[in-house]
């Protein structure tokens, strides 16, 4: 091993020095120097030379040694400080299998939450998919019930209520095939002259349209279709101009039927609009005028005579009647063309030029103290003024009768 040539020219060294000594006779007894000779000086030279090389020899394995050893730590890293002896090794190895556990588990969880997201897509379309199935199943069932034989026979018996919906009825397909028998009212007025005469919800199918729910009135003179009501501000009126094309609200609560559907059902005929009126002390006014509704070529304009025009902004009328375009903060086509009557006031409506009247605007509890908040208000300028909140307003349309009996 290392140990063996430097023990053994360490023993020549000894053995060198001894004969020195010896020859000398100790270092007490001579009294004059004596001098080695070659071959003791070639003993003693030679024991130093293997105890150099041994020595030399020694530090380079000492050295090596060293070396491994830093290689090991710095492979092992932070994870061997702090260990002892031969534990460093393994928790280097556990860590590593540990981290490599872990980085599987996270891939795998990664993988299942994508799946679960799939699956989550995919039942919300299925949700869909049966919530249309089933407005067509309960229409379905609502016409099976129209044809069953008992229902018929007590309906030739009450004619009139063989249209009536229950009052929550649901939405109507809009696919809904108009051939299907018995058929639908055109309006409130047909199912008057049928003999319904108890208001509520109905379904009514004007010509060229799809089914849709009115909520009819019926009094002594007809049955009147309700287009817009307001009584309680639950409903956000300051809306664009599709939202004023398609209808809006809950018809049973506060509601714009839409200027489609009113179209719809006034077609090509002349019509009569009432407007019901009630302010905060509990005095109610009702007016009645004839008008024509236009399509949305016409912005759904007005055709109104001279005294009603008025009413609505208008300064000058001509004798044939002035038409008033409806207009939204988004779409504005009302008489003033220095101003936005939609923006400046709210909500959407036949502004004329601004000032006479808006049935549309925002819902006021008490009349606001800024001038300028109060002409947003719901307002009918001939009956209560123009800065007076109204508390409630019903809007109303029917056929004249004698377009209704043609």
């Amino acid at each position: 091993m290392s140990g063996a040539p430097t023990a053994g020219a360490a023993l020549m060294l000894c053995a060198a020095t001894a004969v020195l000594l010896s020859a000398q006779g100790g270092p007490v007894q001579s009294k004059s120097p004596r001098f080695a000779s070659w071959d003791e000086m070639n003993v003693l030279a030679h024991g130093l030379l293997q105890l150099g090389q041994g020595l030399r020899e020694h530090a380079e394995r000492t050295r090596s040694q060293l070396s491994a050893l830093e290689r090991r730590l710095s492979a092992c890293g932070s994870i061997c400080q702090g260990t002892e002896g031969s534990t460093a090794l393994p928790l280097a190895l556990e860590s590593r299998v540990d981290l490599e556990v872990l980085h599987s588990l996270q891939t795998q969880l990664k993988a299942q939450n994508s799946r679960i997201q799939q699956l989550f897509h995919k039942v919300a379309q299925q949700q869909r998919h049966l919530e249309k199935q089933h407005l067509r199943i309960q229409h379905l069932q609502s016409q099976v019930g129209l044809l069953d034989p008992k229902h018929l026979d007590h309906e030739m018996a009450k004619p009139a209520r063989r249209k009536r919906l229950p009052e929550m009825a649901q939405p109507v397909d809009p696919a809904y095939n108009g051939s299907r028998l018995p058929r639908l009212p055109r309006d409130c007025q047909e199912l008057f002259e049928d003999g319904e005469r108890q208001s509520g919800l109905f379904e009514i199918q004007p010509q060229g349209s799809p089914p849709f729910l009115v909520n009819c009135k019926m009094t002594s003179d007809g049955g009147w279709t309700v287009i817009q009501r307001r009584h309680d501000g639950s409903v956000d009126f300051n809306r664009p101009w599709e939202a004023y094309k398609a209808g809006f609200g809950d018809p049973q609560g506060e509601f714009w039927l839409g200027l489609e559907k009113v179209h719809s059902i006034t077609g090509d005929r002349n019509s009569r609009m009432a407007v019901q009126l009630r302010d905060w002390d509990g005095n109610a006014e009702s007016l009645q005028f004839s008008v024509h509704l236009g399509g949305e070529d016409t912005a759904y304009s007005l055709q109104l005579t001279a005294p009603v025009a008025g009413q609505l902004g208008a300064t000058t009328v001509p004798p044939s009647g002035l038409s008033v375009p409806f207009s939204t903060w988004d779409q504005d086509h009302d008489l003033r063309r220095d101003k936005n009557c939609a923006k400046s006031l709210s909500g959407g409506w036949w502004f004329g030029t601004c000032s006479h009247s808006n049935l549309n605007g925002q819902y006021f509890r008490s009349i606001p103290q800024q001038r300028q908040k109060l002409k947003k208000g719901i307002f009918w300028k001939t009956w209560r003024g123009r800065y007076y909140p109204l508390q409630a307003t019903t809007m109303l349309i029917q056929p004249t009768a004698a377009e209704a009996a043609s």
